[in-house]
């Protein structure tokens, strides 16, 4: 997995080179926004997640728009971020962001065995309760779950 996605940072020093700041910040919400492409029409959504420190995982049911675009283009990127606020300036326009932000490019693939779908959907369900469910037959079939391969990676920090 390359460290980083094509093009450096322009700040070097909002940085986040160490892969454990990146793996917390990864681990610490819930939400991710997954940006997709379906030709020359951009297209992004929030979605609940798990990652293991390889790949991120999603759920969706079988069809819809990120279904569509998924089966055409699997090339996607996702950014998950945390600690949010403003830094505040007396001009104006120098304003900042306080926040740690996670980007990573992938590839997305459909999982398709029972048994994994089931491993996947409890890591993602355990982010929210400590409770354990079962799921039927029905709804395994009814339900998609997205593996995203991720190629690169990279954080940015500000306000710490």
């Amino acid at each position: 997995m390359e460290p980083h996605p094509p093009g450096a940072m322009r700040r070097k020093d909002r940085e986040i080179t160490d892969r454990a700041e990146i793996d917390e910040i990864l681990a610490s919400t819930e939400v991710m926004h997954l940006a997709l492409a379906d030709r020359d029409t951009p297209f992004l959504v929030p979605v609940f997640y798990a990652y293991d420190g390889e790949a991120v995982y999603f759920h969706s049911a079988n069809a819809g728009t990120k279904i569509g675009i998924l089966k055409r283009n699997p090339k996607v990127c996702f950014e998950v971020s945390i600690d949010h606020g403003v830094i505040e300036s007396d001009k104006a326009c120098d304003f900042e962001a306080r926040h740690r932000t996670v980007i990573g490019f992938g590839t997305a693939s459909f999982v398709v065995g029972e048994t994994e779908k089931i491993r996947i959907l409890d890591r993602i369900v355990s982010r929210f309760t400590n409770k354990h469910f079962d799921y039927p037959k029905a709804s395994l079939r009814s339900v998609a779950v997205i593996r995203i391969n991720i190629e690169s990676i990279k954080g940015k920090k500000h306000g710490f």
